[in-house]
């Protein structure tokens, strides 16, 4: 029988891993703020960390358990015996021991809590399942002989299934001596309260477009980064994947399909659609273009009552969102329809909608509102 090499849950497609990634940008007040608990001697066992998807909240997770496994606790071992300084910041330099453990995965203070196989092996489990949260407690038991530092990464938090939760729960409340737990969290509200409760909270903010352009030149990708940051909404991660996948040429795309509205160019219409249901990558096509034409809808909506705040994401969309949504009762109808498109677009995938099919039937009734708008 041949064995199933799994993808890592917790790696980006085409970005390093948080563990091979030794910077960390834009996210300076999140650092200092952990440093400043380490300093004073206010290191909580439980932090939370939140913010969008992709901004770096992984590679702060790896940062900090680096940090803090090859740094000794403060014994007093300044001068005269007054204490040491406090670290001014969490780098370790690559060539540590604990740096070149982590890197190939075998760090022994090291537990990283993910998601894995489900039943058959094939495929990696929708949830973090309670079979996952035994280990870590082995993990704990068996480590705690050695009187050191233990650091435990759970990524992503949100992923924790009702049983794995209440496991964990009980680690925070009885929290093992020298152990600190980094729960990397997309969506705080949907963990347990008494989670959240018992972590102290570190949340990052999106990148701003200086931030996210060294981000993406440091993971060896390249792209326009101000419209990056529209589209990705300031997240790494997704920029990206937006560069990997062609989300700028896509998005582009679409404004010029949509700048004939209200008189739809319907053979333009009909080559876009077809693009997602070419064979190699159709699904990844389809799922960009809905992305993108979710945001482009959101962002018609937000332009009739506010105009377009900050700076375009493709030539020529401010003028195009002015023309079609320019006062509050069009952003009304576009936000109508953006719910409406939205719902659509997640039954269509969930029952395996013709891809073309399902697009050119958005690009129809968006349309359609246009040329009603223009009537009224």
């Amino acid at each position: 029988m041949t064995e199933v090499t799994l993808p890592e849950p917790d790696r980006v497609e085409g970005a390093p891993h948080p563990r091979e990634t030794d910077h960390l940008y834009g996210q300076g007040a999140a650092e200092a703020a952990f440093l400043e608990a380490y300093g004073t001697g206010r290191l909580h066992h439980g932090w939370l960390l939140t913010g969008p998807r992709g901004v770096g909240k992984a590679t702060l997770a790896w940062r900090i358990a680096r940090f803090l496994l090859a740094t000794p606790p403060d014994q007093g071992g300044g001068l005269f015996g007054d204490p040491a300084p406090a670290p001014a910041t969490l780098d370790i330099p690559a060539d540590h021991p604990v740096a070149r453990r982590m890197r190939a995965g075998a760090e022994p203070g090291l537990f990283v809590l993910r998601r894995g196989p489900n039943d058959k092996g094939d495929r990696l489990s929708a949830e973090i399942r309670v079979d996952e949260v035994r280990k870590l407690k082995s993990f704990l038991h068996l480590s705690s002989a050695d009187g050191g530092r233990r650091v435990v990464i759970v990524d992503a938090a949100d992923e924790l299934n009702v049983a794995a939760a209440n496991a964990l729960l009980k680690l925070l409340e009885e929290p093992p001596e020298g152990a600190t737990l980094l729960l990397v969290a997309h969506q705080p509200s949907r963990l347990l309260p008494t989670i959240r409760s018992r972590c102290r909270e570190l949340r990052l903010a999106p990148l701003a477009p200086e931030d996210l352009a060294e981000a993406l030149a440091a993971a060896g990708a390249e792209g326009d980064a101000v419209r990056l940051s529209v589209l990705s909404a300031g997240s790494a991660g997704e920029a990206v994947r937006l560069v990997n996948q062609g989300g700028l040429e896509a998005y582009e795309e679409i404004v010029s399909l949509f700048a004939s509205l209200p008189r739809l160019d319907r053979p333009a219409a009909l080559k876009l659609a077809e693009s997602a249901a070419q064979r190699g990558g159709a699904d990844t096509r389809l799922d960009l273009l809905l992305a993108l034409m979710d945001l482009f809808l959101a962002r018609l909506a937000r332009a009739g009552v506010t105009g377009l705040a900050g700076p375009e994401a493709a030539a020529g969309e401010a003028a195009l969102l002015a023309r079609l949504s320019p006062h509050a009762a069009a952003a009304r109808a576009w936000a109508d329809l953006h719910q409406t498109l939205g719902a659509r677009a997640r039954h269509g995938r969930a029952v395996n909608l013709d891809p073309a099919a399902l697009l050119l039937d958005m690009f129809l009734r968006i349309d359609q509102t246009a040329g009603a708008l223009a009537l009224r």
